[in-house]
């Protein structure tokens, strides 16, 4: 099979980065009209698809403000006239459930549900993600397959599995990342009264036997992942640990100038 995109060794980020970076998009043709990217081998019959809307990313672990900053962008946006799909993982009608049930069975095999949100991300593609690009929506995305990927290589899946896996999926506009320290993210999940998350805390991996230590570890991994991909994703890194209407002022504006140098 000959290499697509996500596909490549890590020895090769430097040009993948280039050729999938959101700011290597080919300029916009009449009406607005562009032809959709994919990371690698996409969706056959979309190969030469061209849409008028854009895909905004926002990435970021639990607690980082992530689902805040995505509900507080598309009423803004909304506002200014721009017709906004709202996205993320485990939102497939026909998948969803069976990720819930998968993860409350704590045997389940790590290959196993990322297949599953394979699967889920695809639906919503197929039937959400891809008719509101062509129609012209804004989508934003509350969270994207960088945060699936970076599970995986935490959880010790080859690098080129999950990036063959993923790569149907299409090249955003904006990626952005909330850089969070793991330490900030447990003080944010206290002050909610709320209780750390079995995956998200590593448990699964057998990091350590108590929640707190392996969370901090984990997040610490993930955001090293992060970090790797930084390059070859294109994504921008934003300061998470401000106050959140800091955070979703420098977030609107870098928003705000994309959309209006693409008119």
């Amino acid at each position: 099979m000959a290499n697509h995109g996500l596909e490549l060794e890590d020895d090769d980020q430097e040009a993948v980065g280039r050729r999938y970076s959101p700011s290597s998009a080919p300029k916009s043709h009449s009406d607005g009209d562009r032809k959709l990217r994919f990371y690698g081998h996409g969706m056959p019959y979309l190969k030469d698809l061209e849409v008028k809307g854009h895909l905004i990313v926002i990435e970021g672990p639990d607690a980082s403000g992530r689902s805040t900053h995505t509900q507080s962008i598309q009423a803004k946006l909304e506002a200014d006239g721009h017709a906004v799909l709202g996205t993320g993982l485990k939102r497939s009608e026909l998948i969803s459930e069976g990720i819930i049930e998968a993860k409350g069975n704590l045997g389940v095999g790590k290959r196993t549900l990322s297949l599953f949100y394979a699967a889920d991300f695809a639906d919503q593609l197929e039937n959400k993600i891809i008719p509101a690009l062509e129609a012209g929506y804004v989508v934003l995305a509350d969270r994207y397959i960088y945060t699936l990927i970076a599970r995986n290589n935490v959880r010790g899946i080859e690098r080129r599995w999950s990036r063959s896996l993923f790569g149907f999926t299409p090249v955003p506009d904006l990626i952005f990342y909330l850089d969070v320290k793991p330490e900030e993210l447990v003080h944010r999940v206290f002050q909610k009264n709320s209780i750390l998350d079995y995956y998200e805390s590593g448990m699964d991996i057998g990091i350590s036997d108590d929640m707190y230590k392996s969370f901090v570890i984990y997040q610490a991994r993930m955001a090293k992942e992060f970090e790797k991909m930084k390059k070859l994703f294109g994504l921008q890194f934003i300061d998470g640990n401000r106050p959140i209407e800091q955070v979703n002022v420098e977030l609107q504006a870098r928003i705000d100038r994309f959309l209006n140098g693409s008119k």
